[in-house]
Parts: C-alpha cells; sequence; structure tokens
C-alpha cells in the first residue's frame, strides 16, 4: 500500500509538471472558406505615364528673329492657327516684285497675243488674195511666217506669266516656312520663345527646347512596361483599370489599346514590353495631365463566385493549414487551384466552403500538427 501510495504521488507530481510545463496552443487568425469573385490580372513592373494621342514639340524650319507671337502658354488653339512668325519683311518685298513680274507679264500678253492675232488675219488676207493672183508667192510667204512668229510669241509671253507664277508660289512657300502652325487642335504646354528673340532650328542629332509643346488633350491615354514574362498574355481589347496617385480611386473603364512589337533593354536586368492602355469614357479623362504617373491592371480572366482561398494562406505544395474544430489542432491541406492573383486563389478541389482557414502563416510556431486557438473570438465548429 505505501509503494502504491508513492506511485500515485509520483505520477501526480510528474503531471504536475507536464501541465505547467506542456506548450501553450499558438494563436492563429482564421477565416472561413468562402465563395466571391477571382480575377488573374498583370500589372506593371514601373510606374507608367499618361501620353496625349497627339503632341507636337515644334520650332520654325527657318532661323531668325521672332516677329509675332500671338499665343500664349495654357491657350487652346485650333489646327491651322499661326502660333509664332519669325521675320520676313525681304520676302515680302520680294513677293510684291514677283507680283509686279506677274502683272508686267500679263501685259506682256495681251500686246504679243494682239499683235499674233493681227499677223493671222493678214496672213489669211493674203491667202485669198493669193487665190485670185492678186499678190505673190513671196508677199504670202511673208505673212505667213509673221503670223507664225507672232503666234510664238504669244505663247511665250503666256509662258512667262507662268514662270512669274511659279516664282511668286516659291516666295509665298518662304514665307509659309516662316510661320508655326498648330497641326491639330491643342493646348499649348509650353512655349520657349520671346517676341524679339531670335532663334534657330535644332541641329542634326542634337536635341533642344521646342519654341512650341502643343498638346491634344481631347484624347490620352496610359503608358506602362509590363514584364517580358507577363505580356504574352496581354491581348489587344482586354479591359484594363488604371490608378493615378493624382486620385483615390480606380478607373476600370479602360482597353487595351496596343502592345509594343519589342521589348525595351534600357535595364539589363528588367527587360519589358510597352502597353498602352485608352481610357473609354468622357469622366475618367476628367482631371487627366499627360505627365501624370499612373499604373495599369489588365484583366487576363475572371470568376466569379467560385470558393477562393487567400493567397496569403497558401503555402508550398498548394497546401493550407486549417484548425480542427475536434483535436484543436493545425493540419495540412492540399487543394487543386485554379485562376489566382495576389489576393484571392481559387479551389477547384480539395476543400470544402465554410473550412477554417489560417491566415497568420508566417507566425512563429504556426505549423502542422500543433495546438492553436483562434484569436478575435472565433469558432472553428
Amino acid at each position: 500500500m505505501r509503494y502504491l501510495i508513492l506511485l500515485l504521488a509520483l505520477l501526480g507530481l510528474g503531471a504536475g509538471a507536464w501541465w505547467l510545463t506542456r506548450p501553450k496552443p499558438v494563436t492563429v487568425s482564421v477565416s472561413p472558406l468562402a465563395t466571391g469573385t477571382v480575377r488573374a490580372t498583370v500589372s506593371n513592373t514601373r510606374v507608367g505615364t499618361v501620353e496625349a494621342c497627339h503632341r507636337a514639340r515644334m520650332s520654325p524650319s527657318a532661323a531668325g528673329q521672332v516677329a509675332a507671337l500671338p499665343v500664349s502658354k495654357g491657350q487652346s488653339v485650333s489646327a491651322g492657327t499661326v502660333l509664332m512668325e519669325i521675320w520676313h519683311e525681304d520676302l515680302k518685298a520680294q513677293l510684291r516684285h514677283t507680283e509686279s513680274e506677274i502683272a508686267a507679264a500679263g501685259r506682256r500678253v495681251e500686246e504679243a497675243c494682239s499683235t499674233a492675232a493681227g499677223a493671222r488675219r493678214e496672213a489669211e488676207r493674203l491667202q485669198r488674195m493669193a487665190g485670185r493672183k492678186l499678190v505673190s508667192e513671196d508677199a504670202l510667204d511673208v505673212a505667213q511666217t509673221r503670223a507664225q512668229s507672232a503666234a510664238a510669241s504669244c505663247q511665250t509671253a503666256r509662258a512667262n506669266v507662268q514662270v512669274a507664277e511659279n516664282a511668286s508660289a516659291v516666295v509665298t512657300e518662304q514665307i509659309e516656312k516662316t510661320r508655326l502652325r498648330a497641326p491639330f487642335d491643342g493646348v499649348i504646354a509650353e512655349l520657349n520663345a520671346k517676341l524679339g528673340e531670335f532663334i534657330t532650328p535644332s541641329p542634326t542629332g542634337i536635341p533642344t527646347l521646342p519654341a512650341v509643346d502643343l498638346i491634344d488633350m481631347h484624347c490620352l491615354y496610359i503608358s506602362a512596361p509590363i514584364d517580358e514574362v507577363d505580356a504574352p498574355q496581354i491581348r489587344v481589347g482586354m479591359p484594363a483599370c488604371v490608378s493615378l496617385d493624382a486620385f483615390p480611386d480606380k478607373r476600370c473603364n479602360a482597353k487595351v489599346r496596343r502592345i509594343a512589337p519589342y521589348v525595351l533593354d534600357r535595364e539589363k536586368q528588367a527587360r519589358t514590353v510597352e502597353v498602352e492602355v485608352e481610357l473609354q469614357g468622357a469622366d475618367d479623362l476628367r482631371g487627366l495631365l499627360p505627365g501624370y504617373s499612373a499604373d495599369i491592371e489588365v484583366l487576363l480572366d475572371s470568376r466569379e463566385q467560385v470558393l477562393r482561398v487567400p493567397s496569403e494562406a497558401v503555402i508550398k505544395g498548394n497546401t493550407v493549414l486549417v484548425l480542427d474544430a475536434a483535436s484543436g489542432r493545425l493540419q495540412e491541406k492540399t487543394f487543386t487551384p485554379g485562376l489566382a492573383n495576389w489576393e484571392y486563389t481559387e479551389v477547384k478541389d480539395g476543400l470544402a466552403a465554410g473550412t477554417p482557414i489560417v491566415l497568420s502563416v508566417g507566425r512563429d510556431g504556426v505549423k502542422a500538427g500543433v495546438a492553436a486557438v483562434a484569436d478575435g473570438g472565433y469558432d472553428a465548429r
């Protein structure tokens, strides 16, 4: 009996020691497996930029002094509006001279062609008289030769008018080269010239500031670099969302309008493909300015009302940890994944709705087989 009592005492001490030293259950965050939408998307690797469909950085093709600058920065202009004029008074004087030559050539045409008409009539009169043997053949020949010569002089005078008109057209084009016109409707974004300032065209291969920077604000798109691994999945016309640092909300009424047919290798370790996304609605374009930083998210595929597990809960081998209600321990469950993104992964098989999924897989001590309790009062039963 004494030994039995001693044995029971030792067992009690051992049980007490185990109870005091037993590992405490880990606390985990748990969420029940539920249905929802899973979207597969591709995003840019580096920040994108809002661009204008039409943008012209222009300078006059002729060097000279700025004689007229009828526009100002921020002004809206129509196609064909003169934005700048270079001094061309010498060309205007030359144009007046050529116009005078055209007028003089016109009067010479009148004179030469009148003479030709008179010589033709004289030759015809002598020809009738020669038929009646009233004039000699020599006189008729002289008259006909004179008529032909006068007709040639008339044609030459007309040709001289055309030459003078062509010279006038050349001078007119030279004057037009001194004018800078808007090629499309737009807004003056930059004006890098002043009245009276002397400007020159950019030398070949040496970029300089444009005299006028014109932007069409009615057509804007976002250009962003997509990693070369993701780019082959994208197709023109796919829906997309645009996020801008300047605005809090996403703008999802957008579509892919262009995928560059080449790879950019400016950074040797990060090769990308330029993808352009165009916003469709007028409301989405409101407040948008060229040069804004922007990110794009292209929707590749979507699944509605499918079982989904938070992607943060998935560990290697398409496995999740679940909290078993009966044993109070964590168990590994493998499932068959479907569509996935950084937020959710579709569950095609292996898990049932309502399964308590462990989200805090990165906490110390969280692994299969350990005792666990859910935080936040979650009841795994």
